[in-house]
């Protein structure tokens, strides 16, 4: 089982960060009580929907729990629950800004307590579970996905941040909605002209051979991988979850068909989610 504890000041982005594990997989919770956790945490161990677990924890919390977070984080470990704290801290100017741009109310305001004042309690309240953190992370110059992309970039499964679509179409048919980049193909020869080739599609191995005759064909294939390989990753980094990538021919049977599966093939050991679709073809 894998267990993340989400700690840290209000304002600093927790809940930017628990909505960064959920699309990493992890099974979510805010603000619950740590007196819940442990029955949970003995649940998720049998329960496979629960294996990966990311709970939010702050001052909303009873001082008693906290103060008692310690020894219940020593004895999560000792049951061999693999436990990671992760702290959001920022400066108090930060956080005085995040607060007057958002108008939300602090939650330990009241009692003629200020805002700064609620904010410095807070922080020595948090001291206890901030000694324990096996990762902090100072939000004050961040934004939401400079948030997101470190909270990622700490974490194994961070390669499965990016969901690639490669889809071929038939520019007869028209252009496909939601295509983030659409790659033409018609200048490449076309198997339709070929009696043989004409029933086939671009998944046979005889187009296949057909198109990789011709010089063109590997050259725009190197152009087009290229051109993904080094912007991809850019976009993974602005917290992008999907890119669509199409590729079109005229009738979407051969040439595209052909271009999207090398891709795909290409493409897969870095992206594992590639999912392939034939938009003429189905």
């Amino acid at each position: 089982m894998k267990l993340v504890i989400v700690s840290g000041l209000s304002g600093a982005g927790k809940t930017v960060a628990l909505k960064q594990y959920e699309d990493l997989g992890y099974y979510c919770i805010d603000n619950l009580p740590l007196g819940l956790l442990g029955p949970l945490s003995l649940r998720a161990l049998k329960n496979v929907r629960y294996r990966r677990l990311a709970v939010g924890m702050d001052a909303r919390a009873s001082p008693r729990e906290i103060e008692q977070f310690p020894r219940t984080l020593s004895r999560w470990r000792t049951r061999g629950v693999d436990v990671q704290v992760v702290f959001l801290t920022a400066h108090d100017e930060a956080i005085l800004r995040r607060y007057g741009e958002t108008r939300r109310t602090h939650p330990l305001t009241g009692d003629g307590l200020s805002l700064i004042g609620a904010i410095r309690r807070e922080r020595t309240l948090l001291e206890s579970i901030a000694e324990l953190a096996d990762v902090t992370i100072d939000t004050s110059s961040l934004n939401l996905h400079e948030l997101r992309e470190a909270i990622r970039a700490r974490m194994p499964e961070r390669s499965a941040g990016l969901s690639l679509i490669l889809m071929s179409f038939g520019y007869r048919n028209g252009l496909p909605e939601g295509a983030d980049f659409v790659f033409d193909v018609r200048c490449l020869p076309n198997p339709h002209w070929s009696a043989e080739l004409r029933p086939l599609d671009g998944r046979a191995a005889a187009v296949a051979a057909f198109l990789e005759k011709t010089p063109d064909v590997q050259n725009l294939l190197r152009d087009i991988l290229g051109f993904l390989q080094a912007w991809l990753p850019r976009f993974q980094n602005q917290d992008r979850a999907y890119v669509t990538v199409a590729v079109g021919c005229t009738g979407g049977q051969h040439r595209s068909v052909y271009i999207v599966e090398t891709l795909a093939a290409a493409l897969r050991e870095r992206y594992p989610s590639v999912v392939v679709t034939h938009k003429e073809l189905t």
